[in-house]
Order: structure tokens, then C-alpha cells, then sequence
């Protein structure tokens, strides 16, 4: 099914940018959009998960590098992927004081789970538990492609909205000179389709990453209090996160973007904690 999702992500999203070009500078413009999707697609796939570490400036942790952060984490995801019959992902941390992690790559063989400072920094190791669980969750609901593809052709469609309206209608040709209004129109609109889509994705998968959690810790209790300390979190510091990204967080980062809670690609923690307590004692 979400192999399904992506496959029907990357069509809207390739159409959206062909209607773009359209728009921005009639045939020619969307000739030339056609094959700019056909790129984004084919990198979106194999290379969302380095393009989405590379703008959260994630820091790769080893044995070696950064090894005390490994030794707290490695032995908690090794005793979790055991569990859940998942083979080890690579771990990152990502140099933010706002408490957050996410998890991308194509598959849970090409997967990566990453954690800011400021989450280990508040967490206790129970609480750390139930988050890394949670982003193991998604990876083994293979989430983590169709998130990790959504903020790829996010970007590159608000890229492309932001160019229709710097290069809208400028052509001499009447046949390929595109529409200035419809250029600004797409600025506005283009991103907003994209986080649409990014909270239609989002939402549900929330839920399920949750239930995974609470089943492989044996504790929903971990997650609750983990939620909770990161709500106050993102609430109190911003974070340096590309709005293109916020879908992919354990919670919606504080971005200090005044339309960026607008269309929450998040279910409220609120809600979120109430179903994980309905599962205490199950």
C-alpha cells in the first residue's frame, strides 16, 4: 500500500510541476518540466535519504565518531530492531537544542534514525526508548520512503513556484509567454498543494508509529512522557528545520514560520497520548 502511495506522490507531484511549467512559460515551459520531473523522480527515490539528512545537517555517529552518543543509542535500537525484526539502522544526531528525531530511506535495509541534542539532553533512556521505537515503527511500516520522498518534491515544488514568479510571463514569444498572474497564483498555491499532501500522509501514520511504540517497549507510559517533553519543547525553542521537512519529525518543529502550524502535518499530542493511554494494560 505505501509503495502504492509513493508511486501515486510522485504522479501528483510530477503533474503539479508539469502544470507549473505551463503556466510559467506555456509549451516550452512545460516540455522543459516534464523532464525536470522525470530527474526528481528517479532522485527523489534513491537519494531522498541523503538530501533529507544533508538539510537537517545530521552528523553521522559511530563507534568512532561521536561514540558516546552511539553507545547511548546503539544498544537501545539493537534490543528494539530486535524485537521488531529489523536489521540496524545508521544513527545521526542533529546539532538542534529543540528535542525532535525523525527516520528516512527507501527501505528498513537503507534506513537512518536521527535524534537532536536537545532530545537526549531532556530524555531519560525510557523516553529515548519510546521515541526510537516509534521512528522504527515507521520503519517498519515502510513510512519512511513515501515521507522521505514527499519532502524531496515538497521542496522542488516550492522551488519551482517561487521561480514562476521570478521568470512568469518574461518570454517574447507569444505562443510560450505564460501568464504573471498565474505565476504569483502558483507561488501561493504550489507549496500549499505540497503540505496538503504532506499532512493527508502524515497524520494516520502518526497513530501507527505510536501503537508501535507502545507494543515493542511493553510500555506506553515511555512514549507519553517522551510526547509530552517534546510538546513543551517545540513549543519553547525554534528549530532550523525546512518547512519541507516538518512532516517527517516525531513532532512538527517550532520553525518560527507564522504559517507553519497553519496545516498541521501532525495529529494534536494531546490526541496522541489520549489513544496511547487507551492501550495501558492491553
Amino acid at each position: 500500500m505505501n509503495g502504492l502511495k509513493t508511486a501515486l506522490l510522485l504522479g501528483l507531484m510530477s503533474g503539479l510541476l508539469i502544470l507549473g511549467g505551463r503556466v510559467i512559460a506555456g509549451e516550452r515551459g512545460m516540455t522543459i518540466a516534464l523532464f525536470i520531473a522525470v530527474g526528481m523522480n528517479f532522485f527523489s527515490y534513491f537519494f531522498s535519504e541523503k538530501i533529507a539528512l544533508s538539510s537537517s545537517g545530521a552528523i553521522r555517529v559511530s563507534e568512532t565518531d561521536n561514540s558516546q552518543i552511539f553507545w547511548r543509542l546503539a544498544p537501545i535500537v539493537k534490543s528494539l530492531c530486535g524485537r521488531m525484526g529489523l536489521p540496524m539502522p545508521r544513527l545521526w544526531v542533529i546539532d538542534e537544542a529543540e528535542p525532535n528525531a525523525f527516520a528516512t530511506g527507501r527501505n528498513p535495509a537503507h534506513a537512518s534514525v536521527a535524534v537532536t541534542r536537545g532530545l537526549l539532553q531532556a530524555m531519560t533512556d525510557g523516553e529515548i526508548e519510546g521515541v526510537l521505537a516509534h521512528e522504527l515503527g515507521h520503519v517498519k511500516n515502510r513510512d519512511i520512503l513515501i515521507s522521505s520522498v514527499a519532502a524531496t518534491i515538497a521542496a522542488a515544488i516550492t522551488w519551482a513556484a517561487h521561480m514562476a514568479f521570478f521568470f512568469g510571463g518574461s518570454r517574447d514569444d507569444d505562443d510560450d509567454r505564460g501568464n504573471p498572474l498565474a505565476a504569483i497564483a502558483m507561488m501561493i498555491l504550489a507549496p500549499l498543494a505540497a503540505g496538503l499532501i504532506q499532512m493527508a500522509i502524515s497524520r494516520t501514520r502518526e497513530f501507527s508509529a505510536d501503537a508501535a511504540s507502545a507494543q515493542y517497549t511493553g510500555d506506553p507510559g515511555k512514549l507519553i512522557s517522551a510526547l509530552r517533553k517534546l510538546e513543551a519543547g517545540s513549543q519553547r525553542i525554534p528549530m532550523d528545520a525546512p518547512q519541507s521537512m516538518s512532516h517527517m519529525y516525531i513532532i512538527k518543529p517550532l520553525t518560527g514560520a507564522s504559517m507553519s502550524r497553519l496545516f498541521s502535518t501532525h495529529p494534536s499530542t494531546e490526541e496522541r497520548i489520549a489513544r496511547l493511554e487507551s492501550l495501558r494494560g492491553k
